[in-house]
């Protein structure tokens, strides 16, 4: 909170197993006021992400938070899911019923400028997803960002890819959407895989979640619970958070490290596109030296996370 005063947030997600985690953390954590959630394809395709997010809220006891359908597609590439990972619906193949509540009748980027403007106070952006809805956004309604506090997002890679060697999913799935972020003009915090993999749930939390009786509890077990095929065999069926660390991360800032460091993606087809090229030299390189320094935007990329912190956080909060 700042100053006594929930922070007001927006998640822009794709909702799959580990953005169900987050919305489960955010909408019970007191320190933040969630506005509204927006829906993009992503793990599975838009109308799944919309079900899903409306499932989760529903088995949550969330209030009325205004939920609106999002791109369908990236800017330039077509939809290429991730349900090898997250099920074929998304959520890890629970067969979990289909939810009664319903989305609002405007689309995301509708609900997002109305929500960001109408704010009393400056809101934090969350996406956890592609980018498309947010470019969309900041590209057709440029006058958020005098409401924007601060995005933190989910997504991006100092080190290693999933997606490719060098390209994390998010930013790999619409690179155009991410260099459209990366400008925004506004703050920004980069959580991407290098803290993200980091935050495991021990198996015997994950166990005690799952045999609750309470609805969301055990629903947060179940979700940790579920393997990606490609780790099935992992002899520590540890959980990982995922995508709630970076709601951790907007509650509890003091739990990740950052530096404040030029990014930009990689655009160009080829083996690196998608990739989030993060500056950590000390001083300019011969490239800049011969052929002139290029102004790149400054971010606040996650370097460290406080593991332990993080874990009780989410699971006190829940």
């Amino acid at each position: 909170m700042t100053d006594g005063q929930p922070i007001p947030v927006i998640i822009d997600c794709d909702t799959g197993v580990d953005d169900a985690l987050a919305l489960l953390f955010a909408v019970r954590h007191p320190a933040l006021d969630v506005r509204a959630i927006t829906c993009v394809a992503g793990n599975t395709d838009v109308d799944g992400v919309v079900r899903n997010t409306l499932t989760v809220l529903e088995v949550a006891g969330a209030g009325d938070i205004p939920v609106a359908r999002g791109a369908e597609r990236p800017l330039i590439e077509p939809v290429r899911t991730a349900r090898h990972v997250h099920g074929e619906d998304g959520m890890g193949d629970l067969g979990l019923p289909a939810p009664t509540r319903v989305p609002v009748d405007v689309d995301a980027v509708t609900l997002l400028r109305r929500e960001i403007l109408a704010s009393p106070r400056p809101v934090t952006l969350i996406p956890t997803a592609p980018l498309t809805n947010i470019a969309l956004l900041l590209r057709t309604h440029p006058e958020v960002t005098r409401n924007i506090e601060r995005i933190v997002f989910m997504g991006g890679a100092v080190a290693t890819g999933n997606a490719t060697p060098v390209a994390e999913f998010n930013v790999w799935h619409d690179p155009e959407a991410a260099a459209v972020l990366l400008t925004a003009g506004v703050p920004i915090t980069m959580y991407g895989l290098d803290v993200f993999k980091r935050v495991l749930v021990p198996a015997g939390e994950v166990q005690r979640l799952w045999t609750s009786a309470e609805p969301s509890l055990r629903l947060a077990g179940e979700l940790l619970a579920h393997r990606d095929p490609a780790t099935s065999g992992d002899p520590t069926p540890m959980g990982g958070l995922g995508d709630a660390g970076a709601i951790c991360a907007v509650v509890d800032p003091k739990g990740i490290t950052t530096e404040a460091l030029p990014v930009e993606v990689v655009l160009a087809p080829g083996p690196a596109r998608g990739q989030t090229i993060v500056d950590r030299r000390p001083r300019p390189g011969e490239s800049e030296i011969h052929e002139g320094t290029r102004e790149q935007p400054l971010v606040d990329v996650a370097l460290d996370v406080d593991v332990e912190r993080y874990v009780n956080l989410y699971l006190k909060t829940l």
